[in-house]
């Protein structure tokens, strides 16, 4: 029953971005956020993957942008292809990776989280 709830946010416009990367900041949460397309076959590919990660990392906020629906915040991150992957910590994007490589987002993702207990030197 509960897949049926995503745990990404669909952003819908600029103030919407806006609000959460602000909601982020002050909550000391980092963002992933997806650049896609719904015409781009790569995009599409990664969301069923996206999904898998945001039900992982419940202390990471991750969000999808429609490039053709949010132009505005698209330009305004510097994204140029598809699918592009931000991730943004203090509301600045602290790593970008272009192009659908599943492991290599995974690993992105991880240096951004707390690890409960491990590793902790």
């Amino acid at each position: 029953m509960e897949s049926s709830r995503s745990k990404v946010s669909t952003v819908e416009s600029k103030d919407q971005w806006d609000d959460l990367v602000n909601k982020a900041k002050e909550q000391g949460t980092p963002i992933v956020a997806h650049f896609g397309a719904t015409w781009c076959v790569t995009s599409f590919v990664m969301n069923p993957f996206f999904e898998e990660l945001a039900s992982e990392y419940a202390d990471v906020m991750f969000v999808n942008v429609d490039v053709d629906e949010v132009k505005e915040v698209a330009s305004m991150m510097g994204v140029k292809a598809m699918p592009t992957f931000l991730v943004l910590k203090d509301g600045i994007v602290a790593d970008k990776m272009v192009g659908a490589n599943k492991d290599e987002l995974r690993k992105r993702v991880e240096k951004f989280t707390q690890p409960t207990g491990a590793n902790m030197a």
